[in-house]
């Protein structure tokens, strides 16, 4: 699944480069957010890479769960644990202000932030039970716009501070759109995710993590029609103009409303229960392109983020294509990364404890 979000993150990262027509007001940061045109292809384009974010922030919730709750049972010291979680964060939290911030010429803090300081808030949070965790994760996604509300009033940016917590702030020098908090809560829910699949694996629990998926996935999209009708609270100040498909699917990501967590995660889990029922049947190959991809997550990032980024913050070609020009250097970008990850995984392997293991 990871795999498959990165081919479409490669797109929406081609796009944001030399599509002149690229789209990216998912927020009501933008004054005419809510009323701009909205061309079929060039938003489809955009909005199908939605689910990027919110799959890498809950799978990394997943797999953190599942690879500390095994060294918990294994008697591993809580300290030991705690230091590699805050280490491991602390890594990835760096990266947007350093390596992304210099491919893209100015002071970003994007998701690789919101990964790494949900990391870190983790060695606490990992000590609560399951219910908790979930209580808080979605009560945030409920009622976040309450407390956005309070620090944010929008067309226009908050403060930096109230950015990096819960709300959205842009200017030439500097960009932030993804708040601690409002992704946090798919991390957790991740955790939890994570928890109960160990659960699952130690015969504590008959109900199959694939049968939570279903679950919780139609009832995603079910919240999300109900509340993208009635186009108000829930939209995060991004409601319907009309009732085009492009409106419908507008939904605001820059804070995450509760429309944008209802329709990912749903798609989400839906995807994750028909990749793992397709598993099922026809297996994986070990260098199948997604699950190489999927296994290189960082690497990945960093390499065709900055490939595209430089010639076109560095270079004049900003904007300098279209959609034709989105797709083929995608296509283009993701042919060179399959022999480059499965060399970079190979690497990794032979030297486990280095420091390639944070990336």
């Amino acid at each position: 699944m990871r795999g498959f979000v990165m081919v479409l993150m490669v797109v929406d990262h081609a796009s944001m480069a030399f599509d002149g027509g690229h789209l990216s007001k998912d927020s009501a940061l933008y004054p005419d957010a809510a009323t701009m045109a909205l061309p079929a292809a060039e938003f489809f384009t955009r909005w199908m890479t939605h689910l990027c974010a919110p799959t890498f922030v809950f799978l990394a919730g997943t797999s953190l769960a599942l690879s500390i709750e095994k060294r918990v049972l294994r008697g591993v010291d809580a300290w030991e644990i705690d230091k590699n979680i805050l280490i491991r964060g602390a890594v990835i939290a760096l990266l947007d202000p350093t390596i992304i911030s210099l491919g893209s010429g100015r002071w970003t803090f994007q998701v690789l932030l919101a990964i790494g300081l949900g990391m870190m808030c983790m060695a606490p949070l990992r000590r609560l039970p399951s219910w908790a965790l979930a209580a808080l994760a979605l009560g945030w996604m409920v009622l976040g716009e309450i407390a956005t509300d309070l620090v944010w009033d929008p067309p226009g940016s908050s403060s930096p501070l109230a950015a990096l917590l819960v709300a959205t702030y842009g200017s030439d020098s500097m960009i932030i759109k993804y708040p601690l908090l409002p992704w946090l809560a798919p991390m957790v829910l991740g955790w939890v995710f994570g928890r109960h699949l160990v659960r699952v694996a130690g015969g504590q629990t008959t109900v199959t993590g694939k049968k939570v998926l279903w679950i919780a996935g139609f009832a995603g999209l079910a919240i999300f029609f109900v509340v993208r009708y009635a186009a108000g609270y829930g939209d995060m100040f991004l409601n319907r103009a009309d009732g085009s498909w492009q409106q419908w699917l507008h939904v605001s990501k820059y804070p995450p409303s509760l429309t944008f967590y209802a329709l990912q995660l749903g798609l989400l889990c839906l995807c994750l229960a028909a990749l793992r029922h397709l598993e099922e049947r026809i297996g994986a190959s070990r260098n199948g392109v997604l699950l190489v991809f999927g296994e290189t997550a960082m690497f990945f990032y960093l390499v065709h983020r900055l490939a595209f980024e430089i010639p076109a913050t560095y270079f004049g070609l900003r904007g300098a294509g279209n959609l034709a020009t989105t797709y083929l250097s995608a296509f283009l970008m993701l042919v060179a990364l399959y022999p480059a990850c499965r060399w970079y995984r190979s690497v990794k392997a032979a030297y486990p404890d280095s420091w390639l293991k944070y990336f």
